[in-house]
This record gives C-alpha cells, sequence and structure tokens, in this order.
C-alpha cells in the first residue's frame, strides 16, 4: 500500500437512462484520473435513476449480472486509466434474486470483487425492500474488505452506514479506508430545521466512523430532484454533500449540492499514527460484547 494516496469520488445525477448517467460517470472518472486519482468512487445506483420509490415489478429489468455491460463499461475504463474504480450495480443474480452491490475493479486486472449490501431499508420513497436481498455474510461477500493495488477497502453501501457495526467488522478484517456510495435526500414535505438535522446526522455518523476505527472514510452521493414514478410523494431531492474525511474524522473535501468531482490526497501512514495514540482496538472489552448478537436486551 502507497504511504500517501490520491483517491476522487463522483457526485452525479443519474437518468433512468444508462447510457446518459454512465456518460455522466465517464466524464467524472476521467477528470478525476487526469488529476492523478488512483482511487475513484462512484454513487450508489450510478448506472440508473433511484427507482425505489415505487414498487414496479418492470423495473426488474434494469437489472443486470455482475458480468453485464455495466461492468465491462467500467473494468474497460479502470483498465484504460490505470484506476481502481468502486461502481455500483443493480444486480441480478438469478431469476426473482436480485442485490445492491457495489463492484470494485482494479486497473487491468478487471472486477476483483464485490459487495452486496447488507442493510436493506424500507421507508415512504425508499422501498429498497422490495427489490434487494441482502448480502450474504456466510458467503464471504458481507463484511470482508476487498484487496486491491491501493490497499484493503472496506466497501459498504448507503443504509449500511448507519450501522457501527458494519464498519467495525470491516477494520476488524483490515480495511485501510472505509467507502460509501449513497443515494440519499429530502422529501418536500420536510421543512429547513429537520432537513439540517437529517444532513448533520448522515455527515456525523459516516465521520465518526473514521474516528472509531482510525481510518479515512470516502463518502459519494448524488444530487437533484428525482420525481416519484407512481405520484405517492413528491419526489426526493438528493441532497449531496459528499465528503472525505480521515481518520480522526477531519474533513479533507465535501462538496454542495450540485454535480462535482472531489479529490483529495490521503497519508496513509496516519491510521498507524492515530491508532497508537488512541488504541481503541486494544481496549476493546471483547469478552463483554455476547449481547451484540442480540435483537434486543430484554429484561
Amino acid at each position: 500500500m502507497p504511504s500517501t494516496l490520491k483517491v476522487g469520488l463522483v457526485q452525479q445525477r443519474s437518468w433512468p437512462d444508462k447510457a446518459r448517467s454512465l456518460q455522466e460517470s465517464d466524464v467524472g472518472i476521467r477528470e478525476l484520473a487526469e488529476k492523478g486519482a488512483e482511487l475513484i468512487l462512484l454513487q450508489e445506483l450510478h448506472a440508473t435513476h433511484y427507482f425505489c420509490q415505487t414498487e414496479d415489478d418492470s423495473l426488474f429489468d434494469l437489472a443486470e449480472p455482475l458480468d453485464g455491460p455495466s461492468a465491462q463499461h467500467l473494468a474497460a475504463l479502470a483498465a484504460e486509466l490505470d484506476v481502481v474504480l468502486v461502481g455500483s450495480l443493480f444486480e441480478r443474480r438469478a431469476a426473482g434474486l436480485y442485490h445492491n452491490t457495489a463492484v470494485v475493479f482494479d486497473r487491468q486486472r478487471g472486477c476483483v470483487g464485490h459487495y452486496r449490501k447488507m442493510h436493506i431499508p424500507d421507508d415512504p420513497g425508499f422501498y429498497e425492500k422490495f427489490y434487494f436481498t441482502p448480502g450474504d455474510a456466510e458467503e464471504n461477500t458481507g463484511f470482508e474488505p476487498i484487496e486491491t493495488s491501493v490497499g484493503r477497502l472496506g466497501v459498504l453501501v448507503c443504509w449500511d452506514q448507519w450501522y457501527p457495526e458494519a464498519a467495525r467488522l470491516m477494520a476488524l478484517a483490515g480495511a485501510d479506508l472505509l467507502l460509501y456510495p449513497t443515494a440519499i435526500g429530502w422529501s418536500q414535505s420536510d421543512d429547513d430545521a429537520e432537513k439540517h438535522r437529517q444532513k448533520d446526522a448522515w455527515t456525523l455518523i459516516q465521520r465518526s466512523h473514521g474516528v472509531a476505527n482510525g481510518l479515512p472514510v470516502l463518502v459519494a452521493n448524488r444530487v437533484g430532484h428525482e420525481a416519484d414514478p407512481s405520484h405517492a410523494t413528491s419526489g426526493i431531492d438528493f441532497w449531496g454533500g459528499s465528503f472525505i474525511c480521515g481518520p480522526q474524522g477531519e474533513i479533507l473535501a465535501q462538496a454542495g449540492d450540485e454535480t462535482t468531482h472531489l479529490l483529495a490526497e490521503l497519508d496513509m501512514t496516519r491510521s498507524e499514527q492515530v491508532r497508537r495514540a488512541w488504541p481503541y482496538l486494544r481496549d476493546r472489552r471483547v469478552d463483554a460484547y455476547a449481547d451484540l448478537t442480540k435483537r434486543y436486551r430484554d429484561r
């Protein structure tokens, strides 16, 4: 693993038209690679609109296998630009079995691993349980870092971001960075105060994973308004706010609510330094945590 690493992320709008969405991703990827980024993160489900606002059987047609056209396109781009690229797919694993899957492409090596989203939400406007099956921890695609030429990537996806257990398990398995492709935004019915609380909470929880585990964190979110096809709601205003932070949660780069491409240089020796000063892993009381495997500690 290099002592310094230039990392980038693409914050973009997305559309139902995959070609248009991927073209916009390409622009950001190429710009970041030209500026020296070796690791580039795309947002959740970047090749399509956020289709989970409604339950519609026909939308399963958007899904592709892990080696489908979108994956081939990203693999070719990673090879051409000599970068490690983390993309996001609506994966068709088998008939009636679909996943929300992050896929990692390592330069000329092609696909070197994938992560299937483990925590699946089901809320108004975010009906993901209709579309996605959780990942399989027992099949070694759960909370397992992916080995690449720039380090071991602890890739998690969106709703996973609220769970300290997921970040901790990635750290305990030797992840060098935590990466979160996300798709999150506001309902137009939220007032300004509620919008502020939601976005602050979203940023804070992910920065806290960096602090608790002594690891850099990359977060890529989408932007723009996407209408609800069912007209049951007013749609979602995706708030952007993508960021890169260091192992003490320090913000190194942060986006607003517009299409943009973030770049930062990470000092990959800092995790060692931070963990020596704040040795949280050393002081964990693993003998006292058995109840964490329970749904709730009923009295």
